[in-house]
């Protein structure tokens, strides 16, 4: 998966086809729990670009996107958000799979 790497490039790839993005950090361990279902979920959703932001680096842009708990997802369609899966919790690759379904 791709790393964001700059405010600039979030603004262009969310105005840019579908796009996912996952927000996660080193230290969460429900974020290294599911990094290894991430190429499988891409795979099989590959409609969508999957970008992932660090929110330690990017703290600014998950308080002004309401990001709050992470992991969280948060997709965009053409600049549109179009859903957002965003909680404390762990997720599995079942519940990410459905909230992608559902778009």
């Amino acid at each position: 998966m791709k790393e964001l790497k700059s405010i600039e490039e979030f603004e262009t790839l969310k105005n840019k086809g579908k796009t996912v993005f996952m927000f996660g950090a080193d230290w969460c361990g429900d974020c290294r729990y599911i990094d290894p279902l991430m190429p499988e979920i891409e795979s099989e959703n590959d409609d969508f670009t999957f970008i992932h932001v660090d929110r330690d680096e990017f703290m600014d842009l998950c308080a002004d996107l309401a990001i709050f708990g992470i992991p969280s997802f948060l997709a965009y369609e053409d600049g549109e958000e179009i859903g957002r899966f965003v909680s404390k919790d762990r997720k599995t690759k079942e519940e990410i799979n459905d909230f992608l379904a559902a778009l």
